[in-house]
C-alpha cells in the first residue's frame, strides 16, 4: 500500500524536525508521540478510519475539537493535559503549513482552535521545617538509606526536575570550590547550580563509599539502582513517597504524596522568602522567561502578610472587647 501524505509528514516531523530543527528533548518528543497515538486511536474508534488510510485532509478543525473533547470526557484527562495535546497538534500543523502550502487554510483553522481556560492549582510546597524532616527521614546507617539521603538533598538543593536528577552523571558533579552541579534541562540546555556545604559533604561521602571517584566512571550515573542502571523517574518518585510517608507520621501536615516538583517548588519558595532575587531563582531553575518564575512571588502569602503588618502595624485595635460581657450583643445574637 502506498504511504499517505500524513504518514510521510508525521515520520519527517518526528525523525527530523523535532530532534533536529527544534532540538527538543527525548521526553518532550515522547509526549508528542503519545498525543498522536491517541489521535490515531480516536480516528479509528470514532471515525472508523484505519491508520494506513488517514490523510491530512481528513484532519480538520472539527475533528481536532472532537478529539480534545474525547480525551477530556472519555479518558477523563485534565484540562491541562488537553491543552498539552493541543500544543503538540499545533506544532505539527505549523510544520505542515510550511512544508505543504496547499494545506494552508486547513492548517490555520486548526491553529485557531483555542486552549481551554482553567483555574491553575495553588503551588504545593513544604515549609523549611517540613523539608528538614523529609530530608532526615532516610536511615543513615544503611547503604540504601545514605544513598536516598544524598539523593533527596541533591534534589532539593539544586531544585532539579526529576529527569534532570535521573540524568546526572559523575562528570556533572564538581566538589572543589566553587562546588556546582551541571544540570541538563529542557531543550538540552545546561546550567550550573551551586551546592551548599551539607550537600557537598553528603555527596563526598556517598561517592567515596561507592567508589565513584575512580577513573573511567565519569559517565556512570550518579544515582543508580541494584542493576547499576540510572534511576528512572518512577524510581525517584517511589523513593520520595517512601520517605514522605515516614515524615508524615512525625508531622501530619506533611503530605503523604510528594513529587519531585514539590521539592523544586519548595526550594524556589525558600529562596524567595530569604530575599533571593527572582532573576537568580530563574537561572537556578532553568526557566527561559522570568514570568514563569514570578509564580513564586504571587504564591508567597506569608511574605505578603508580613509586608502588610510592617506597612500598617497599628491600625487594628490592640484592646479587643470582651464580647461575652456585652449583654446587648448576646441578646442580639440569640434573637437571630
Amino acid at each position: 500500500m502506498k504511504p499517505t501524505d500524513f504518514a510521510k509528514q508525521l515520520t519527517s516531523f518526528f525523525s527530523e524536525y523535532l530532534p533536529g530543527t527544534r532540538n527538543l528533548s527525548g521526553n518532550t518528543i515522547m509526549a508528542y508521540r503519545d498525543t498522536f497515538r491517541l489521535l490515531l486511536l480516536f480516528c479509528n474508534e470514532s471515525y472508523k478510519i484505519s491508520t494506513e488510510k488517514l490523510t491530512i485532509k481528513m484532519l480538520d478543525d472539527n475533528l481536532i475539537i472532537r478529539f480534545l473533547d474525547w480525551i477530556q470526557e472519555e479518558r477523563h484527562c485534565s484540562i491541562a493535559t488537553r491543552n498539552q495535546r493541543l500544543a503538540a497538534i499545533h506544532s505539527f500543523f505549523r510544520y505542515i503549513q510550511a512544508q505543504n502550502p496547499e494545506y494552508l487554510l486547513g492548517c490555520q483553522k486548526i491553529l485557531q482552535v483555542p486552549f481551554k481556560k482553567y483555574q491553575k492549582a495553588i503551588i504545593q510546597h513544604l515549609t523549611p521545617e517540613q523539608t528538614q524532616l523529609l530530608l532526615s527521614a532516610p536511615n543513615s546507617k544503611t547503604i540504601s538509606g545514605r544513598r536516598d539521603m544524598t539523593l533527596l538533598s541533591v534534589l532539593y538543593d539544586t531544585g532539579a526536575r526529576v529527569q534532570e536528577l535521573c540524568d546526572l552523571r559523575i562528570r556533572d558533579i564538581r566538589l572543589e570550590e566553587p562546588a556546582i552541579v551541571t544540570l541538563t534541562g529542557k531543550g538540552r540546555k545546561t546550567r550550573h547550580v551551586p551546592l551548599l556545604v551539607n550537600t557537598i559533604e553528603l555527596l563526598r561521602l556517598y561517592m567515596t563509599e561507592n567508589q565513584l571517584f575512580q577513573n573511567g566512571k565519569q559517565d556512570a550515573p550518579l544515582f543508580y539502582n541494584q542493576r547499576k542502571s540510572k534511576l528512572t523517574r518512577g524510581g525517584v518518585n517511589h523513593i520520595l513517597q517512601k520517605y514522605a510517608k515516614i515524615a508524615s507520621e512525625k508531622c501530619p501536615s506533611i503530605p503523604k504524596k510528594i513529587t519531585a516538583h514539590v521539592m523544586r517548588h519548595s526550594k524556589s519558595m525558600h529562596l524567595y522568602q530569604c530575599g533571593v532575587n527572582l532573576i537568580y531563582i530563574r537561572d537556578i531553575l532553568g526557566h527561559v522567561d522570568i514570568a514563569t518564575t514570578d509564580i513564586y512571588a504571587r504564591a508567597d502569602t506569608e511574605s505578603k502578610r508580613k509586608a502588610m503588618e510592617n506597612a500598617y502595624p497599628n491600625i487594628t485595635p490592640g484592646d479587643l472587647p470582651e464580647w461575652n460581657r456585652d449583654a446587648n450583643l448576646l441578646e442580639f445574637l440569640n434573637n437571630i
